[in-house]
C-alpha cells in the first residue's frame, strides 16, 4: 500500500487545486494521500470528494507554522484534528496574520533592489490562500530575477539573505498540546532538514514529546541521513509514529508524489489516535 502523508494544494503554497492534487496522487499510484496545507483546512472537503471519485483513501491534515524559543522555525503536521476547535483556530489566525506582515516586509526589502512589489506577489496567490515565501519566489520568477522556486530559496529568499525576515509563531510544544486537545495527532515535519536552515536542539524534541508529540517525519528528502538515523532511534525510545512523505507542492518544488512513503501500520496508529475528524480509508 502506497501512502503519502504530506502534500500541499494551492490553498497554501502548492500549484494544484485540492481536487487536482488528489487526481495527481491517483495517477502516481498512491492508495492513500493526506492534504496538509499550511495553517488551513479549507481544501479538505473538495479533496475528500475527489478521493471518493477516483477511489483512493484520504487523510485530512494541516501543517502548522511554529517557532522555538531560539527563533528556529518548526513545522508541525496535524492529522485528524477538529478543524473547528477554537483555541487552535485562534493560534492559526495569529500565524496567518504574521505570515502576511512578514511577506510584506520581505517584499519591501526586495523592492529596494529588484522590480517586485506586493501586487505582483498577490497575483500568484489564490483568493484566501496562505501567503508565504513560495509566492514571493513565484513573483521573482515572473519578474525574471530567478529561474524557479529552488533558485529563489537558495539565494535571495534564503534565511542567510539580507532580505530574510523572521516572524513570530506559536511555540511547538504549545502547538502539540493544541493539536491533541483538538483530537489530532501531531507529527514533527522534516525535523532534521538542516539545508533549510537551523534545526532545533534535542531539548525541543523532548519538550514536544512531553506535550504529546505523536510522531516524526523521518523519510523526507530534506532530512540528512545522519538525522534520519537519530530520528529512528528517538522514535524507538519514545514509541513515536514514523512517517515518510513527499511534501509535494505540484510544480512548485522538485518533490514528487510517493517519493517517500508511510507504512500502513503507522497510518493505522494515526487513525486510532485521531478523534477530531475521520480518515476516508
Amino acid at each position: 500500500m502506497r501512502i503519502d502523508l504530506h502534500t500541499h494544494s494551492n490553498v497554501s503554497d502548492g500549484t494544484e487545486t485540492p481536487s487536482e492534487l488528489i487526481r495527481s496522487a491517483a495517477a502516481a499510484g498512491l492508495d492513500i494521500v493526506a492534504l496538509t496545507d499550511h495553517d488551513q483546512t479549507t481544501g479538505w472537503a473538495s479533496a475528500a470528494e475527489s478521493a471518493q471519485e477516483v477511489g483512493i483513501g484520504f487523510v485530512p491534515g494541516m501543517e502548522i507554522t511554529c517557532q522555538d524559543p531560539q527563533g528556529i522555525s518548526v513545522h508541525l503536521l496535524s492529522y485528524l484534528h477538529d478543524p473547528n476547535y477554537q483555541p487552535l483556530l485562534d493560534e492559526l489566525d495569529l500565524a496567518l496574520n504574521a505570515r502576511i506582515i512578514r511577506a510584506q516586509r520581505i517584499v519591501e526589502r526586495l523592492a529596494e533592489d529588484y522590480p517586485i512589489n506586493w501586487d505582483l506577489v498577490r497575483d500568484h496567490c489564490q483568493p484566501g490562500s496562505t501567503v508565504g515565501r513560495p509566492h514571493i519566489a513565484d513573483a521573482l520568477v515572473t519578474a525574471g530575477i530567478v529561474a524557479n522556486r529552488n533558485e529563489a530559496f537558495a539565494n535571495v529568499l534564503s534565511y542567510r539573505s539580507r532580505y530574510y525576515v523572521a516572524h513570530p509563531a506559536v511555540d511547538p510544544a504549545k502547538a502539540v498540546q493544541l493539536v491533541r486537545e483538538a483530537g489530532g495527532v501531531p507529527v514533527f515535519a522534516h525535523p532534521k532538514a538542516s539545508k533549510r536552515g537551523r534545526v532545533v536542539a534535542d531539548s525541543t524534541f523532548y519538550d514536544m514529546i512531553d506535550a504529546g508529540l505523536g510522531g516524526v517525519e523521518v523519510h523526507h528528502r530534506d532530512n540528512t541521513e545522519e538525522g534520519k538515523r537519530w530520528l529512528l532511534e528517538l522514535a524507538a525510545q519514545n514509541d513515536l509514529i514514523v512517517t515518510g512523505s513527499s511534501d509535494y507542492h505540484g510544480t512548485g518544488k522538485l518533490n514528487r508524489l510517493g517519493e517517500n512513503l508511510t507504512e500502513p501500520e503507522m497510518l493505522q496508529r494515526i487513525i486510532q489516535e485521531g478523534t477530531g475528524s475521520q480518515a476516508l480509508v
